[in-house]
């Protein structure tokens, strides 16, 4: 991704903050560890930890070719707040960087493209790690993973 594309997005802050607060409070909370007042403290720490693996891809990465976007971190009972959190915060950077590079004109389609690719995996990565380390201490996962295999074989 271009360097002034993350910037851009980084001056967008208050409204990517602002914005993903807003779709988290519209998500259904299904636990109360997914209520959306208990994940807003993660909003800064993560959006830094976008922030940051943008401008590193953004340094290191010549652009190549267009590639499709990693799938969404999954939750084997679905109770994992993180689904949410992240789903939300997906929309709400689509929509920054919607708006971002339309005030770009002289990108070129292919740079816009592979920028919301780019968006899209760092943020589902991220996602599939937090995701992942709290299915790891979940009281339900065995539970969820043997009830899978058994709908599996019939």
């Amino acid at each position: 991704m271009q360097g002034e594309l993350v910037q851009a997005l980084l001056n967008r802050r208050t409204q990517i903050c602002a914005r993903w607060a807003t779709l988290l409070h519209i998500e259904r909370a299904n636990t109360a560890l997914a209520h959306p007042d208990m994940l807003i403290h993660l909003l800064d720490w993560t959006f830094d930890s976008i922030i940051q693996a943008l401008e590193i891809a953004s340094k290191l990465k010549t652009p190549g070719p267009l590639q499709t976007s990693c799938a969404r971190p999954n939750c084997p009972c679905g109770r994992n707040p993180y689904l949410y959190f992240f789903i939300a915060g997906e929309q709400a950077w689509l929509e920054a960087m919607v708006f971002t590079q339309v005030s770009i004109p002289k990108l070129e389609s292919v740079v816009r493209d592979q920028a919301v690719i780019e968006l899209l995996n760092l943020i589902r990565i991220l996602g599939r790690t937090e995701v992942e380390a709290f299915c790891s201490v979940c009281q339900y996962r065995d539970a969820a993973l043997s009830a899978a295999k058994v709908s599996a074989r019939s």
